[in-house]
């Protein structure tokens, strides 16, 4: 997943962005298809992502083995501003780029319509089955398992990244696996912040509730029903997968605890609260640090560390790269995909922004079990992420995933803010995701 995630998130101009992206295509000479041939013979291949997936040193090795080849990027940093004109595009047969991200949340959607899609098959896709973890390689299959539609990038692998510093100072250490020990269970987690914030008073122990209610939401359904708000038919289950509620009453206890700064994720306010010591711990999906890093910046360098997860671990986030059939050029989009999605191409993801890999060949490589992030004081993110990646449990997303999250997600912001009662929250919860699942 990512999500931003350059890629310093300007979240207030993603719209914007959208709005200028849509325009170009609606006002093309070409009906909205987004690749082209230069005046001097090269193909222009657009690539369509949010968030960050480490690909610009990857596009810079492609060009100079394929001077045929130019790569435009258009990456919007929101996944909740990229989503709306993703699917606009697919739907309208126009706009989008000769390669675009899927993520986890939304893939359903788009591999129940094959047709809007290149079956990579035709390309020799077949023949990389192997290059994927089994479960994420499935993923990426049409809903009859006819078409490969999607070829995996990354894997959400779970950790903790905190500020050592800042626990230092509040005389809990600093060591990444003394640390990891003080909370062993999510209740010791939530102890250790009131610890915390009573000896940092100016800072609070989290980010805010919602990614704090994700992580735990797949983490408990990675080891339960392997589903979060809908059903493997597409039933909505949210009021019923207990899941669902042991991270919604977790959250509720973050929240009247006061220990988050009430800041939502990938958000102007979240990437200012990075630089100003805002908050001191935030749930870590690998592709995570990315984005910790570019909003932090330089400053925070060595600040950071990563250590485990309370609970044991477990997946959020994760993408696959299709090539829509309103590509012209898709013999050339195929093979950039494949690149990109290549185990060097996911180790090289990696190395930039330490997205995951999902192919066992690049988890297995040194480039990754033995890499160890500078700006997060060194630590081993190639044993901590990858040591257990190849045991991950993927959980099912609905179609309907995205909306329903979305809406969830400002539920849980009101109750942070006090807008509403647990209680009454909680039946605003099954309320909203009932409305937003009927109407998509």
């Amino acid at each position: 997943m990512r999500d931003t995630m350059r890629r310093a998130p300007r979240i207030a101009a993603a719209t914007v962005m959208a709005g200028v992206l849509a325009l170009a295509a609606a006002c093309s000479g070409d009906n909205g298809k987004s690749s082209s041939s230069s005046g001097t013979g090269k193909i222009t291949l657009t690539v369509d992502t949010f968030g960050t997936f480490g690909y610009e040193d990857l596009y810079k090795q492609y060009e100079a083995s394929h001077p045929n080849i130019k790569i435009t990027d258009r990456n919007i940093p929101s996944l909740d501003n990229y989503l709306p004109q993703l699917q606009q595009h697919i739907a309208a047969g126009a706009g989008a780029g000769d390669i675009v991200a899927i993520e986890e949340g939304i893939a359903v959607k788009f591999m129940a319509q094959p047709d809007k899609f290149v079956d990579l098959n035709n390309y020799g896709a077949a023949a990389l089955k192997g290059n994927f973890l089994p479960w994420k390689w499935q993923q990426g299959l049409s809903v009859d398992g006819s078409k490969v539609v999607g070829l995996g990038t990354d894997v959400g692998g779970l950790a903790m990244c905190y500020r050592k510093d800042l626990f230092q100072k509040a005389g809990l250490g600093s060591d990444r696996d003394a640390i990891g020990k003080l909370w062993p269970t999510w209740d010791a987690f939530l102890d250790t912040g009131k610890k915390f914030q009573a000896k940092v008073p100016g800072t609070k122990f989290m980010d805010g509730a919602t990614n704090f209610y994700n992580t735990i939401l797949m983490q408990e359904a990675g080891k339960g029903t392997n589903q979060t708000y809908f059903d493997k038919s597409n039933k909505l289950i949210i009021d019923s997968n207990p899941a669902v509620k042991a991270a919604y009453d977790r959250t509720v206890q973050l929240a009247q605890a006061n220990l988050t700064a009430k800041i939502q994720f990938l958000t102007d306010p979240w990437s200012q609260a990075l630089k100003k010591d805002a908050f001191a711990t935030v749930t870590c999906p690998a592709w995570m640090l990315g984005l910790i890093k570019e909003n932090a910046g330089a400053e925070k360098a060595g600040k950071w560390d990563i250590t485990t997860l309370p609970g044991g671990g477990g997946s959020w986030g994760g993408s696959f790269l299709a090539v829509p059939t309103q590509s012209k050029h898709p013999k050339e989009a195929a093979d950039l995909a494949k690149f990109l999605t290549s185990p060097q191409g996911q180790i090289g993801s990696f190395k930039s922004k330490n997205n995951l890999p999902s192919s066992p060949q690049a988890l297995d490589d040194p480039a990754v079990k033995d890499f160890k992030n500078d700006y997060f004081s060194g630590a081993p993110v190639g044993q901590i992420f990858a040591s257990g990646a190849k045991s991950l449990n993927p959980v099912f997303l609905g179609a309907n995933n995205q909306p329903v999250r979305t809406a969830v997600e400002a539920d849980l912001r009101a109750i942070e803010q006090g807008k509403l009662t647990p209680d009454a929250g909680w039946k605003k919860v099954i309320s909203d995701a009932k409305r937003v699942a009927e109407t998509g």
